[in-house]
């Protein structure tokens, strides 16, 4: 049986009339025949392999339902999280693939349908597995796994875009019809805006993806460089009484002299970790902070930089970053980097570190910024956190 494009398109033309924010990404699709896919499915290069037998025998409603199904797996990246996941939970197998394409379906199924467009035969909603809809598929992954309720969706397979485990006829990054990154973000983006335009004709999952989708966390650098501003600026530091003018309200009290609050530039000592741990390439972004720190701290003439692994070393004033002796290669104990700094008698520490390492018992006199290069160190009991005194940024 060869496939009915005449079919097939008139339901995506179908899809497009009740979900028209979503016709860029519609039309992206590139249509692949493959009577080896069960179904419909997708990969992460925007093709869709469609089973000739499956669209024969599916109501063009239906069918219009299945192409929003799958074009939502590539918008919401669905391939992309689950590799993450996959990685970070250290996951294998077509048993945990299965999984996340279940995942995946609930948290598009729980809103996708409706408003003209039926829920297909056999499609998966958070309801039948004993959970609560509105979730994303990393939360649904951590609360079920493959059992009597899931054995109904065994057949189950919406391709390497819905959970990123290749599968056998996918045809791979070498193919001319695929879109590159550049083209899948301009879509994703295109839908976007559609969505943020007119956002009452969007149900609240497509909503509240439309709004974070490109609006990421705060890059890294500007959250370091903002805490070091708000440690600097806060009560007490850089600030110094001075008899040099007279204080605005001195006319106030007649024959008293007052003196005046004159800001200076705040002092910085930067605490970085040379310890084997930390490498080549986290030592270069430190110095990098450093030239950053020296920004915000308004010049470089108040800042300091202490390199300690389990010992510290010598305070350097910071005159060029690539100029700073960064010795070590032991192990880490910051602690000793900490009583080094304080001997500056700075307005702010900031310590670039990896995290291994025993933290002071006691608060620094002073504001404390912790620029934490990214450990996967969920599982070790051996990591201490920075103290709940430190402003902590992750970097990288």
């Amino acid at each position: 049986m060869s496939l009915d494009f005449d079919k097939l398109y008139g339901a995506r033309l179908f899809a497009v009339r009740a979900r028209p924010y979503l016709a860029s990404a519609l039309f992206a699709l590139h249509v692949v025949e493959s009577p080896r896919t069960p179904t419909m499915a997708v990969d992460r290069y925007w093709r869709c392999y469609v089973s000739p037998d499956f669209v024969a025998r599916m109501p063009l409603e239906e069918l219009a339902a299945v192409w929003v199904h799958e074009v939502s797996h590539l918008l919401r990246d669905h391939h992309g999280r689950g590799d993450r996941y996959a990685r970070k939970h250290d996951l294998s197998g077509p048993g945990e693939r299965l999984r996340m394409n279940i995942a995946a379906d609930c948290e598009i199924n729980d809103d996708v349908y409706g408003h003209g467009l039926p829920i297909p035969r056999g499609a998966v909603h958070p309801d039948a597995l004993r959970m609560d809809p509105g979730l994303l598929m990393e939360d649904y992954l951590g609360m079920f796994g493959l059992g009597p309720f899931t054995d109904g969706y065994a057949w189950l397979d919406c391709g390497s875009g819905a959970d990123g485990g290749e599968r056998g006829w996918d045809l791979g990054p070498g193919d001319g019809h695929g879109l590159t990154d550049h083209e899948r973000d301009a879509v994703r983006f295109r839908v976007a805006e559609a969505i943020n335009g007119r956002p009452g004709r969007a149900p609240k999952g497509w909503q509240r993806w439309a709004q974070e989708a490109f609006h990421p966390p705060q890059p890294w650098r500007e959250l370091l460089g903002a805490a070091v501003r708000a440690a600097a600026g806060s009560s007490g530091a850089g600030g110094d009484y001075t008899y040099g003018r007279p204080a605005r309200r001195a006319t106030a009290l007649p024959g008293v002299i007052l003196p005046a609050l004159r800001r200076n530039p705040p002092r910085v000592c930067v605490v970085i970790d040379t310890s084997g741990s930390v490498s080549d390439e986290e030592l270069g972004t430190a110095l990098l902070e450093v030239t950053a720190i020296g920004r915000a701290a308004g010049g470089r003439s108040r800042v300091s930089v202490v390199s300690c692994d389990a010992a510290a070393r010598v305070a350097h004033p910071l005159c060029r970053a690539e100029g700073i002796p960064l010795i070590g290669g032991g192990g880490t104990d910051l602690r000793a980097g900490f009583r080094q700094a304080q001997r500056v008698r700075p307005d702010v520490i900031v310590a670039l570190t990896d995290g291994w390492t025993p933290w002071p018992s006691e608060q620094p006199p002073c504001r404390t910024v912790v620029g934490l290069f990214r450990r996967e160190i969920e599982d070790d009991e051996d990591y201490a956190f920075p103290p709940s005194w430190a402003r902590t940024v992750r970097i990288g």
